[in-house]
């Protein structure tokens, strides 16, 4: 359970990968294709989470794309009552029903649908952007009240425990990430109306006396509409409240020209594109405010991302960028781009930032919608952990059925369509926020388990695709039953696996196996007590939406419930020493058996007390393999960047054309046992000013590899300044043995690089001479270099017992 994430500088994300150049043959998992390293990292523990933006933006650049039509349609599939049922006449169907609220001819509640057109007139009006949220927000919500009584064959109606309003934020918005906190600004949410009432204060909207709840309700949401949904909120809203978040751009302040009145009505017609078809980031930055349309799908932006200064993105940031691309809609003169801050993050970025907190906000979301509106255009953009998909623009000024269609169909969301996880129920502990989940077990019965969401000792995850893991502390009155022997307490791993991978717990089975004959294994691996596959692969929507290659990647949620573990970077001295050598040795034998573990970290090198001693625990097998498996498993990049090995962190490599061998994790080892012998003292992470390496946790697998090559280059330089006064010898010996270390490796990529050159002088083709050296690896070439390390001083002098700490 990685524990991974220590975060700060300003460096480039890793692009998305790119084509095996020449390869015949992926040796390892490339990178993810659009999965931020920072999120997998950003629970490192003790790194300022300083470099969100990037990594937002690089998931952004790589959004799939869909129709606005296909996507109209997959939500009202979702809002209908036979959502697994394909009905592909709906989107016609509801189009045509809400002409009368398009055309100003219902009423309902005392709102005249009429109101939409006259809110509408006033959002082209000529002004700045903060001006058209009130105008968008009153004709969202006169249009939700005439929509409710609208009846469509086949469609749900309007869910009265959600009750969705649209409501004005433009207020700073904060939410705690372990010890960090965010501030984010959306320009408009929607939310429960209960929700919104609450941030105002005034949750007793309805009239005295005996009336109807329909007439209450419809009281208490015109009272809100009036008075307060185009008002900021008197106090901040709150994270878990949040439906869907709505960002506003004006192309150029004060412009009124190509935003044309509305007509004098509406009719059902054809889907016309509009202009760009789909949203480039940084469009407004790179583009004319008219630009022509493009079928094109979105490129990445420059190779210098601009980072945030932190998680504040109104906060402004330092360097620029280089980027000279444009957006695939091109400028019509240099002379016309609008004037926009440089440092303000780009809507599609911002957006993505929202989602990040959307989806921190609540446990195990399956996923997320928000809304950019740039002028009259509007995209939806949606968000699991595969991936991003933006629909094209929608035309909401001209073409209103369609923006009524999707308020309709939003309107009849359950709270599980809006991508809340019904199987998780939020229950108050002692004042404490926790969730409920049970399930019907085969051989227990029922499961129960409570995971104690607001404990300290939570592992969060903070980004918008990829595993998303977190570990939550967790007490459950069946597992205790069956397992008297845990003492230690229990934690549930929720994350989101690719369902093209084998497994952790099938893998998990084979390392049990193992286990029973080899004593270097035995107590060393993690304890399993409980877990459960959810049956909703994401790429069901990609399916129904028309994406290419929509199981690529696809992912499933996993919970896993272990025995409750403790992470290496509380040890110290000897202790340290003693739990990482017995993690090693457990992790030779899983690879000579043909278990390659892969992500070797200080998250996954674990450890609990037996008979006085700590006892190492080889943790986290959700991105290894199995040797009978053919080829590299998934879409996911296989180790976590600051301890990968350096040939690992190549371009080449990135692109999973080098193969990921036994040495390469045990490389990996010794860049953890830097990392937490240099960082941490007494089992305690230093202060940010007294501790190296933070910038490895965030920069992409090739600055990190140039980072780590720098490090080794003046390795001395970076020996602890308390060891002159700190009078143990065994802190003096553990720096030591680190310098013999990273000799052993020195010498070793030397070696390496002697055997190429000799090679290719007697052959006169060069062709795949490194990529023979590089992948030629066995059992004895496997404890030769581990040889190297064990007889080593620094080993033989930290493996002897008598001598004290």
């Amino acid at each position: 359970m990685s524990l991974a994430g220590e975060t700060g500088t300003s460096s480039t994300p890793p692009r998305a990968n790119a084509p095996a150049h020449g390869a015949s043959v992926i040796k390892s998992t490339p990178n993810s294709r659009g999965a931020s390293v920072v999120s997998e990292n950003i629970d490192l523990v003790g790194v300022k989470v300083k470099e969100v933006r990037p990594w937002i933006q690089r998931d952004i650049e790589q959004a799939k794309q869909c129709k606005a039509d296909a996507m109209l349609q997959a939500l009202l599939q979702r809002a209908s009552c036979a959502p697994e049922t394909k009905q592909p006449e709906l989107l016609q169907k509801c189009l045509r029903a809400v002409l009368p609220v398009c055309n100003g001819h219902v009423s309902a509640g005392g709102t005249h649908s009429s109101g939409v057109g006259t809110a509408l007139k006033n959002y082209i009006r000529p002004g700045v952007e903060n001006m058209f949220y009130g105008p968008f927000i009153e004709a969202t919500n006169i249009a939700l009240a005439c929509l409710e009584g609208i009846k469509v064959d086949g469609m749900r109606t309007p869910v009265p425990a959600v009750d969705m309003i649209c409501q004005q934020n433009d207020m700073p918005m904060y939410q705690m990430h372990q010890t960090e906190e965010s501030t984010r600004k959306p320009d408009v949410v929607i939310l429960p109306l209960n929700s919104a009432c609450a941030s105002f204060g005034d949750g007793k909207g309805d009239k005295k006396g005996k009336q109807k709840d329909e007439e209450k309700h419809d009281t208490k949401r015109k009272t809100h509409m009036v008075k307060n949904a185009v008002a900021k909120p008197s106090a901040p809203l709150l994270w878990t409240d949040v439906l869907a978040c709505i960002e506003f751009k004006r192309k150029t302040k004060g412009r009124t020209k190509g935003i044309s009145s509305p007509p004098p009505s509406y009719t059902v017609t054809d889907y016309i594109p509009t202009k760009p078809e789909f949203l480039p980031v940084d469009h407004l930055k790179a583009g004319d405010p008219t630009p022509a349309p493009s079928q094109a799908p979105v490129q990445p932006a420059s190779d210098t991302a601009r980072p945030s200064s932190g998680l504040t993105a109104e906060q402004p940031s330092k360097g620029g960028s280089s980027s000279k691309r444009k957006a695939a809609d091109t400028l019509e003169s240099f002379a016309k781009k609008p004037r926009v801050n440089p440092d303000e993050p780009d809507a599609t970025v911002q957006t993505g930032l929202y989602a990040a907190e959307m989806f921190a906000a609540n446990l195990a979301v399956n996923h997320l919608i928000n809304l950019i509106v740039v002028d009259e255009v509007m995209w939806i953009w949606y968000y699991d952990r595969q991936g991003i998909i933006q629909s094209s623009g929608i035309n909401f000024i001209q073409d209103l059925p369609r923006f009524m269609v999707l308020l309709y169909a939003l309107q009849r969301f359950k709270l599980e369509d809006w991508g809340r996880n019904k199987d998780f129920l939020p229950v108050q502990l002692e004042g404490k926020q926790c969730h409920e989940f049970k399930i019907k077990d085969t051989e227990l019965g029922e499961v129960d388990l409570l995971l104690h969401t607001s404990h300290d000792d939570r592992v969060t995850h903070y980004g918008l695709q990829g595993r998303a893991t977190n570990v939550i502390p967790v007490t459950s009155e069946a597992l205790a039953k069956k397992y008297t022997h845990i003492q230690d307490g229990m934690v549930a791993k929720i994350f989101w696996g690719e369902a093209s991978r084998i497994s952790e717990p099938k893998i998990l089975d084979r390392v049990k196996e193992i286990a029973k004959v080899h004593p270097t294994v035995q107590g060393h691996i993690p304890e399993l007590l409980w877990h459960h596959t959810f049956t909703n692969p994401t790429s069901a929507v990609r399916e129904a939406l028309g994406v290419p290659e929509p199981t690529v990647g696809s992912r499933v949620l996993y919970i896993l419930v272990f025995r409750k573990l403790h992470s290496i970077t509380k040890l110290h001295g000897k202790e340290f020493f003693e739990v990482w050598r017995q993690c090693i040795l457990c992790h030779l034998t899983l690879w000579k058996e043909g278990v390659y573990h892969r992500d070797i970290s200080p998250g996954n090198l674990m450890w609990y007390w037996r008979n006085g001693k700590p006892i190492g625990v080889l943790n986290d097998y959700d991105l290894s393999s199995l040797a009978n498996v053919v080829g590299p498993q998934g879409n996911e990049r296989t180790g976590t960047v600051p301890f990968m090995a350096l040939d690992l962190l190549t371009a080449k490599a990135q692109r999973g054309e080098v193969k990921h061998l036994y040495r390469h994790d045990l490389e990996s080892f010794m860049w953890v046992f830097a990392w937490v012998f240099l960082r941490y003292r007494q089992g305690v992470l230093l202060p940010r000013k007294l501790r190296p390496l933070d910038e490895w946790a965030t920069v992409g697998a090739v600055t990190c590899r140039k980072e780590k090559l720098a490090f080794l280059e003046d390795f001395y330089e970076h020996q602890p300044p308390d060891l002159q006064t700190s009078g143990s010898n065994i802190d003096w010996t553990l720096w030591e043995f680190l310098l013999e270390c990273f000799e052993v490796l020195d010498i070793a990529a030397s070696d390496r690089r002697g055997r190429v050159r000799h090679i290719r002088r007697q052959q006169r083709s060069t062709e795949g001479v490194a990529e023979q050296i590089n992948t030629e690896e066995t059992v004895s070439d496997m404890d030769d270099f581990l040889g190297k390390f064990t007889s080593t001083n620094g080993w033989a002098a930290l493996s002897n017992p008598s001598p004290s700490q």
